[in-house]
């Protein structure tokens, strides 16, 4: 994907914030933040639907929504794939503006925006409610 597209999207989905406000029931929630840039988000797990908040950078939001523009089975699916395609060189995961994301790791600190809500869901998928 080209780097202009690849901004624009993310951009997009930084606006769009899919999943955005949090459940009021929910099975499981994790919190994760960045103590490096202080981002920090929350991830609900209700059923089969994912809802997030918090605040950050734009590719921490942007990421927080393409997550919560899926749902639970969806990401169990992807989630490692996913994080994969973050790494430098990593290889894109072409479904649902994932791939805007791949190769990001190439600057160290948007890798960790980009997986935060990520790793978020993934422990709340781990923990019980």
């Amino acid at each position: 994907m080209e780097e202009h597209l690849r901004q624009l999207l993310i951009e997009e989905l930084g606006r769009a914030r899919h999943g955005f406000g949090l459940a009021d029931t929910f099975d499981s929630e994790a919190t994760r933040s960045s103590p490096v840039c202080g981002d920090r988000v929350t991830v609900r797990i209700s059923g089969d639907r994912i809802s997030w908040e918090g605040n950050g950078c734009a590719v921490s939001l942007a990421a927080a929504s393409a997550l919560g523009a899926l749902s639970v089975a969806h990401v169990t699916a992807v989630a490692a794939a996913y994080l994969a395609s973050v790494a430098p060189g990593g290889i894109p995961v072409e479904e649902h503006d994932l791939a805007a994301f791949a190769g990001i790791g190439r600057f160290p600190l948007r890798a960790g925006c980009a997986t935060l809500a990520w790793r978020a869901a993934s422990e709340a998928l781990a923990v019980p409610g």
